[in-house]
């Protein structure tokens, strides 16, 4: 009987362990850091013209990881408050109350702290630099200031998602350049037209929460103009991307079909929303931006290494 005892106190014990691990990983929002991850690896090699240093690629993957981790988990810290009210952010681990705002303050400075470190030692200072901005814009600009104040919130907000491509770059060139001020305004204006149809999806939710996401606080017509009007502005960046570096066929065939099959999908849901049906399916968009974003920087790592500039 003592031996049975004995087992089920350590298969509890192992649970237990495996449950902390598995809410501190929930904690930092790993789609998120996949996500910037496509973003960052193309770019570097796009800045490189081919394969960047192993180290320093290794570096970045690292170092932006854990900035981004970060970044996040001061993000569900603080945000332990509304994520409870709505039903889709309710399971997180602070607001579940399964770890501690004050463990969670301590890891995400940890992760925060590591991050600039190993950029800083493996790439360059510049890198490092930028991963300091992207922190304190994502976990104090649009966390603490923006989110709760203005419907424009994922806009700006939305710029310390940028961030990667710029750290990427700099990690490369120790220095920045208008290919990476390009790369930038694509994730930029992607961010909207990304973001709003999840929020049109969960907009009960924001409201019950006091979020005043566009959508909130907008018709859903008023909400996809602006769905186009930062669509128009993400093609364009991306086109301007074949002057700037300059690129090759692959990435500018990529970029024009890539750009019309957006605009198609933002078409639907207008056409969906003018019809007032009483589910538009937003979240058609919202993953097929995801794909877009995807495939576009996906294009962006092979053009190096295939074909001469378009205009060279």
């Amino acid at each position: 009987m003592a031996t049975l005892d004995r087992r089920s106190a350590d298969l509890g014990s192992d649970r237990g362990w495996r449950s902390t691990v598995l809410a501190y990983v929930a904690i930092t929002k790993p789609r998120i850091i996949e996500l910037l991850l496509v973003t960052t690896l193309p770019t570097m090699i796009l800045a490189a013209g081919g394969w960047p240093d192993l180290t320093t690629m290794v570096a970045v993957v690292v170092g932006g990881s854990l900035a981004a981790a970060g970044a996040s988990t001061f993000n569900s810290v603080y945000d332990r408050d509304i994520d409870a009210l709505m039903q889709r952010t309710a399971h997180r681990p602070v607001a579940s109350g399964r770890i501690s705002a004050r463990s969670g303050v301590i890891f995400a400075t940890i992760l925060s702290i590591a991050s600039i470190v190993v950029l800083w030692w493996f790439t360059t200072p510049l890198a490092a630099a930028l991963a300091v901005i992207a922190i304190a814009a994502y976990a104090v600009g649009y966390t603490v200031v923006l989110k709760r104040r203005t419907a424009q919130n994922i806009v700006w907000g939305g710029a310390a998602g940028c961030m990667p491509v710029l750290i990427g770059w700099a990690a490369v060139t120790d220095s920045l350049s208008w290919a990476a001020v390009a790369l930038f305004l694509v994730v930029f204006f992607w961010t909207p037209p990304h973001y709003w149809p999840l929020s049109l999806r969960y907009r009960d939710d924001y409201e019950a929460a006091g979020v005043p996401m566009l959508p909130v606080l907008a018709e859903p017509r008023i909400v996809m103009r602006h769905i186009l009007g930062y669509s128009v502005l993400m093609i364009a960046a991306s086109l301007s991307l074949i002057w700037l570096a300059p690129m090759g066929p692959v990435y500018t065939i990529t970029a024009i079909v890539l750009g019309v099959l957006f605009l198609a999908e933002v078409g639907r849901l207008w056409f969906s929303v003018g019809k007032g049906v009483a589910d538009p399916a937003p979240m058609r968009l919202f993953h097929g931006s995801i794909t877009y974003l995807a495939m576009l920087f996906l294009a962006v790592g092979i053009d190096p290494f295939v074909g001469s500039p378009v205009f060279g």
